[in-house]
């Protein structure tokens, strides 16, 4: 019943190759590459590497919603980034650092350096614009803890 079949095919035959490449698992995000000529300026927060946090630095926003159990982490952090745009597009060109945000309990504390370019009028001006219209989206109360620098070269730490 069964004959002879005579195949003429080829044969495929499985290679196993060594990988000789460099690793590309390595950790670039938070890093900042090194300049050629060594003039690229770094403040404190940038300067320290994120494996740094709670050593060297600290944290960009202090809240507890990612804890176990809570209601709200994904609207905290749409509340940090929208608040960062804010206030980096009403002190156009005058935030010089990092916007730090803490919350307690009801209230929002809004940190940063800021460029000291314009009359103190203007700015106080400013400061309780931000604070009304913030305070009034988000539905707490807000603070805005700001510190002055005459020179933006004041806030470099290093040069890389």
């Amino acid at each position: 019943m069964l004959s002879r079949v005579k195949l003429n095919s080829t044969l495929t035959i499985a290679q196993r190759c060594i990988c000789t490449s460099s690793i590309a698992a390595k950790s670039q995000s938070g890093r900042y590459k090194i300049s050629p000529k060594g003039d690229r300026p770094l403040t404190y927060e940038m300067a320290n590497p994120p494996h740094q946090i709670a050593h060297r630095k600290a944290w960009n926003a202090w809240n507890t919603s990612n804890l176990e159990g809570e209601l709200r982490p994904s609207q905290t952090m749409l509340e940090d980034d929208f608040i960062r745009r804010f206030m980096s597009g009403t002190w156009h060109g005058m935030v010089l650092s990092e916007v730090i945000i803490k919350r307690q309990h009801n209230h929002v504390r809004i940190a940063a350096i800021i460029n000291r370019s314009i009359p103190a009028r203007k700015m106080y001006f400013l400061i309780g614009y931000c604070e009304e219209l913030l305070a009034y989206w988000l539905q707490c109360p807000v603070t805005l803890e700001l510190q002055t620098t005459d020179d933006r070269k004041d806030v470099i730490f290093k040069y890389i």
